[in-house]
């Protein structure tokens, strides 16, 4: 679809309302901005490493940076920090986000050496003020809530699965965190996520060269195969929401693993026959 050659392609965001794709290129600080039409893919560089990207109710940008949450306005300005949340840290960053049905973005850290239990899960409210709800994380990545916006589900990458929590979408808090689905570290490990109309959960899997399908059971029901190992995130987008774009990374590729996956770091878009819902946008 876009030979990218991303570093770390992630979080693939659906802009419904200018038709492209919105994704981060995250150890070189850069937004994308894919045209699937055009084949255009235009690039702000954000000054910082990116984690993650949502759109805004009144335009432009929320990210997740490595010093915590800035924003973007619409005429397309210098992003600019508002919410500070490791800045004194050095060893850490912020990674994968997305925004909840009340316009609140999620985005957690991860140590940069991966330290066990050195990250913190964090919601972002519309009135700029950060909240860390999870902690002693180890690398947070993907998020997504149930259609009936009653299960916030989670994937701390180094725990091999993905977790459950009950969620009150009035004031965006969780409780009793429960294991969903279990992943062998030998099929490779869950990063990004996304949940399709139906309440089945798309992860991407790290190693794994594909994007999984799992029922709310937790029942693996599908996996979407691509050409490449690293395999970060996923979204559904298109003119129906009917189209799975997935995104992926080179990092650490040698030359003979760039041989073997030269398509490593692009992104990529599959048909699996269902579909997602609508962004939701950061109301802030």
């Amino acid at each position: 679809m876009l030979d990218a050659h991303a570093e770390i392609g992630e979080c693939p965001v659906w802009d419904d309302e200018t038709a492209t794709l919105v994704w981060v290129d995250q150890p070189r600080g850069v937004v994308h901005r894919f045209d699937p039409v055009t084949g255009i893919d235009e690039q702000l560089v954000v000054g910082q490493p990116v984690g993650a990207v949502a759109l805004r109710k009144s335009g432009g940008l929320v990210l997740a940076l490595r010093d915590g949450f800035g924003l973007v306005d619409a005429d397309g300005g210098e992003m600019r920090l508002v919410c500070e949340t490791e800045l004194e840290r050095t060893d850490t960053r912020m990674n994968d986000g997305k925004c909840d049905s009340a316009g609140r973005f999620w985005a957690g850290t991860m140590a940069l050496d991966y330290t066990p239990g050195a990250g913190t899960l964090y919601r972002l409210d519309p009135d700029l003020t950060a909240t860390a709800i999870v902690h002693d994380v180890t690398c947070s990545n993907g998020l997504a809530w149930s259609p009936d916006d009653r299960t916030m589900y989670f994937v701390d990458s180094f725990a091999s699965g993905v977790d459950a929590f009950d969620f009150d979408p009035a004031d965006g808090s969780v409780e009793n965190r429960r294991r969903l689905v279990e992943i062998d570290p030998s099929e490779g490990q869950p990063d990004g996520m996304t949940i399709d109309r139906d309440g089945f959960l798309w992860v991407a899997l790290w190693g794994g060269s594909c994007v999984r399908r799992y029922a709310p059971d937790d029942t693996l029901d599908a996996c979407v195969r691509v050409p490449v190992a690293q395999v970060t995130s996923c979204a559904f987008g298109g003119p129906g929401l009917d189209d799975l774009y997935i995104t992926s990374a080179g990092d650490g590729l040698t030359s003979d693993g760039w041989s073997v996956q030269p398509q490593a770091g692009g992104l990529f878009r599959a048909s699996p026959g269902v579909g997602g819902a609508a962004t939701r946008r950061f109301a802030g």
